[in-house]
């Protein structure tokens, strides 16, 4: 099968926009459709970590392949100079605790990701926890893992300037142009058709939706996606006297033994989360993604979940106990499937439409694999059982469309 042409890439976020940039390297023609703004969806309302610390080998390569690029960001998308700083580099700290069972597992894991290449990774006992990391409280721990490349990204910088290299490549961003139909003839997906009436054709079509990925394959007469949309919220805690800025900047993202989480947002705020029992929510709405419930309010009580979230916090980092309070919750949607790791591939029921998303709350750390792995699936024109990206094999049969769901990533948090 002859290269494409010209891809229509359905969701202008970090993950369309890095494939559209590679497909644009590769010589395609590219047009991006976006139903609201660049942006707009999850990828401004991301945690925005990034970590190769994974249960899965392929997630643990993949991951080592998208901090790679994420480091040479500036340079690959020709940045003005102190533009393209997109990525803190941290580390993630897992703490894992006498009694919770899973210090055997978390063990076996750091084995298998030294074995997929992550050389950095590190097993810590309590007293090197504390001697490393002065703001969590030793006396519970079984031990922790740690990896120093691991971190958080500046979402809006990866899809602000991804966009414009885009353009700058001729690459055409259409926003406000909500996908709402397609056209299929001989089984293969021809052209799209918006909600203003425009029609565009194109040769293989990329639905990069995410939580928006099954309305968008149902409306394009694709398959069923195992994807349910899960409301999940976030927290920015003030930090107190007790520290400076400098030292609150130089903490890791911290994941306790609850896996409540938290990682410096600037030198006065803690950013922190923590994954709440949800039901999907697949007819929910744009206004839904701010829509903050009650209990989840950080000003609705004592007892509402962002408040619970601290005390978590607490207990394994104690300082944070006495922090100013929370200043803001904001909330989004995960793109979660039954196993956690994403659906990358052509649908199997109509043609020349491709599938990128289902992230679980990775999509965004995951961006430059995922345009690596769907652009070379574009121009073969079919799945492919792997991608190898600057060296590295990334086995893509975790990630197959139509997959059985019985291996799900353990490190889900």
């Amino acid at each position: 099968m002859a290269p494409p042409e010209h891809v229509c890439i359905i969701g202008a976020g970090i993950t369309g926009a890095l494939i559209a940039h590679r497909l644009l390297q590769l010589g395609v023609r590219v047009t991006i459709l976006e139903a609201r703004e660049k942006g707009a969806g999850s990828s401004s309302r991301s945690a925005a970590c990034i970590r190769q610390q994974f249960s899965t080998p392929a997630t643990v390569r993949a991951m080592i392949c998208a901090t790679r690029r994420y480091e040479r960001f500036a340079e690959e998308f020709r940045c003005e100079p102190g533009q393209g700083q997109v990525l803190i580099q941290n580390g993630y700290l897992f703490l894992y605790g006498t009694e919770d069972g899973r210090w055997q597992a978390a063990q076996d894991n750091v084995a298998m990701q030294r074995a997929n290449g992550l050389d950095d990774v590190e097993l810590l006992g309590p007293g090197e926890v504390v001697e490393r990391f002065p703001h969590v409280d030793g006396s519970l721990l079984a031990g922790a893992t740690f990896c120093g490349t691991d971190g958080f990204l500046a979402p809006d910088v990866v899809y602000m300037e991804a966009f414009r290299r885009v353009a700058e490549l001729g690459g055409v961003l259409r926003q406000n142009a909500q996908v709402v139909s397609g056209s299929v003839s001989g089984g293969r997906l021809r052209a799209v058709q918006t909600e203003a009436g425009e029609e565009i054709t194109a040769d293989v079509f990329v639905n990069a939706t995410n939580a928006w990925a099954p309305r968008v394959s149902a409306s394009l007469g694709g398959s069923d996606l195992r994807i349910a949309p899960v409301k999940r919220y976030l927290y920015f805690v003030k930090r107190g006297t007790q520290l400076d800025d400098e030292t609150l900047l130089s903490w890791p993202m911290t994941i306790t033994q609850s896996r409540a989480y938290c990682r410096p947002e600037n030198g006065a705020q803690l950013l922190a989360g923590w994954a709440h029992p949800a039901e999907s929510e697949p007819n929910f709405d744009w206004t839904d993604q701010d829509l903050i419930e009650p209990s989840f309010f950080h000003k609705t009580g004592l007892d509402n979940f962002g408040v619970q979230l601290w005390m978590q916090l607490a207990e394994s980092m104690p300082v944070v106990g006495e922090f100013a309070g929370i200043e803001a919750t904001t909330s989004g949607f995960y793109a979660v499937t039954p196993d956690h790791n994403p659906l990358l591939g052509f649908d199997p029921k109509v043609g020349g439409l491709l599938h990128a998303a289902g992230f679980s709350g990775h999509g965004a750390m995951m961006g430059p694999f995922t345009a690596e792995a769907c652009a070379a699936m574009v121009m073969a024109g079919r799945d492919l059982p792997s991608v190898t990206v600057d060296g590295v094999e990334v086995d893509l049969s975790a990630m197959r469309i139509g997959r059985t769901f019985v291996h799900s990533e353990g490190m889900v948090i």
